[in-house]
């Protein structure tokens, strides 16, 4: 590493502070939001592009598959083209891309507007945060992680309820229009604050295996648990080949990077005990918690027969002591050990869903609202920590790498957790379904006593046998749904154990991007 690798900036002050943290947010904000808000919106968009539903969520796979691709190459991208320089490239393009899925005539062009956009996306993530741990002196980091940390919450649950509502008052492209005045602003925000306070260019080879390598393996993977549901799973060639496929390309991947002088990824990273055990926890925490979002607003639409809006309505509460809490425990974070906010947010997960797993079909809203509260805390407790120590004692010009790695992982994480949940959920539905048909039949007093309630009432043999059955499904739906949250809560308290392998440095700064070491 060069000796000048990294220019010293000092951190910004007043009004240029306050611009600059609401212009990185934004655009952190803007970039979340995309990845969730198509999700409510796929059925009219397919509707009005005259595709199937099936195809209609390319339109989602397309961005994740891009992005995925993109974000673990932030570090390398910064070396070649300075961090300020690329950010706004991502930003600028990511509104041209926004422009081009709104005009879209027809699917194609939409889903190669939504490749461009996930891919431009990538670096936006980790850069925002860099540039915002640089802004502010080291010993103010964590109220820059918590100020980061409150837009990646509070933008999945925005997404999906202002999706559904552009959806639904005006017409799909609106959710890609949205962008261009957003990323406008923080372009000529960014630009003018932080043109001055660009990081050192260092011009290294291209290693064009491993970036070949990375996007094989990745697309791979992230096809694979798109649309392995869809195709059930490894009963299709199609799904076994792409597994094959992904797990190939991983190992060759992994054996040729470190291997390399200039890797595409830095993988050397992993060595650090703090990034390995940091990541292990904040990653597979967030794919439980992920795998939730997808499965209760599914459950309360599916099964109690909620609309898609009072679904998320329900969800909505999470983001309310996210946000409240979140510049406290910014603020208390450098007086106390890390390890014991992150234990908390994970006992605070754990309770959310023992809490949810006692739900049966007759949950009220009271019951279900409650413990999304305590996972909003739980939430506020959990990214500002373990981000912190995974960034903890790491060089200032390897926050770039460190923080695109970490989010990569964490953000492959929440894909595969979204896939194993909803599959798991299917199985255990079809698991329960058939033990609850076997106490059925006319062996069972229970069932001969509701089939003749529904006859007395004038309703035919078999329009009876299918009440029953509705209510037979709605059942073991239920009980695989508690099955799946008895199951992540265990996991978090094991996940536990890893923040407790990690060893962050003093906490008055637990990390310094400024350059003060």
């Amino acid at each position: 590493m060069s000796q000048q690798a990294h220019i010293h900036h000092p951190p910004l002050k007043g009004g240029e502070l306050a611009m600059g943290t609401l212009a990185l947010s934004l655009a952190v904000f803007m970039n979340v939001l995309d990845s969730s808000i198509a999700n409510v919106s796929i059925p009219a968009i397919s509707g009005n592009l005259g595709v199937s539903p099936q195809q209609g969520t390319w339109v989602i796979t397309s961005f994740a598959v891009a992005n995925a691709i993109s974000v673990p190459l932030t570090g390398w991208l910064t070396m070649q083209f300075g961090q300020v320089r690329l950010f706004m490239t991502s930003v600028l393009l990511f509104v041209l891309s926004s422009w081009l899925c709104g005009m879209a005539p027809n699917i194609e062009t939409l889903i190669v507007a939504r490749i461009i956009q996930g891919a431009v996306a990538g670096p936006m993530i980790p850069l925002s945060q860099s540039l915002l741990l640089a802004s502010y002196p080291p010993a103010k980091s964590s109220m820059a992680l918590a100020l980061w940390g409150m837009t990646t919450l509070v933008a999945p649950i925005v997404g999906p309820l202002l999706g559904g509502w552009i959806s639904d008052n005006y017409s799909w492209p609106w959710i890609f229009y949205i962008n261009v005045p957003v990323g406008l602003f923080t372009a000529w925000a960014t630009w003018s604050i932080y043109h001055k306070r660009e990081s050192a260019v260092r011009k290294i080879p291209v290693d064009k295996i491993g970036l070949a390598l990375l996007v094989i393996w990745v697309g791979a993977l992230q096809l694979m648990l798109d649309k392995g549901k869809e195709l059930d799973w490894f009963n299709s060639g199609e799904i076994v080949l792409l597994t094959v496929i992904a797990v190939v390309g991983l190992v060759y991947f992994i054996i040729w990077e470190n291997g390399q002088d200039h890797p595409v990824v830095d993988l050397s990273l992993f060595k650090g005990r703090n990034f390995a055990s940091g990541v292990l926890a904040i990653s597979v925490a967030y794919g439980l918690f992920f795998g939730s979002l997808v499965i209760m607003p599914l459950w309360l639409q599916t099964q109690l027969g909620y609309t898609a809006t009072e679904a998320g309505k329900v969800m909505a509460p999470v983001g309310i002591f996210a946000i409240l809490l979140s510049p406290v425990i910014g603020k208390l974070l450098p007086k106390l050990d890390a390890r014991w906010v992150a234990t908390t947010a994970f006992l605070g997960f754990a309770l959310v869903f023992f809490l949810r797993a006692r739900f049966n079909t007759e949950v009220d809203t009271y019951n279900l609202m409650v413990p999304t509260l305590i996972q909003g805390a739980a939430m506020s407790m959990f990214f500002i920590p373990l981000t912190s120590i995974i960034l903890s004692g790491q060089r200032p010009e390897k926050i770039p790498a460190a923080s695109g790695l970490s989010n990569f992982v964490r953000i492959m994480c929440g894909g595969m957790g979204a896939s194993i949940m909803t599959t798991l959920w299917d199985n255990r539905s079809t698991l329960h379904h058939a033990r609850l048909t076997e106490s059925t039949g006319y062996a069972s007093s229970q069932f001969v006593l509701q089939a003749d309630n529904l006859h007395r009432a004038g309703i035919g043999e078999q329009a009876a046998y299918g009440m029953i059955d509705r209510t037979v499904s709605v059942q073991a739906s239920t009980m695989a749904a508690t099955d799946i949250f008895w199951m992540a809560a265990w996991m978090f308290l094991g996940l536990i154990f890893f923040v407790w392998m990690t060893k962050p440095k003093r906490s008055g700064a637990p990390v310094d991007a400024g350059g003060a070491h």
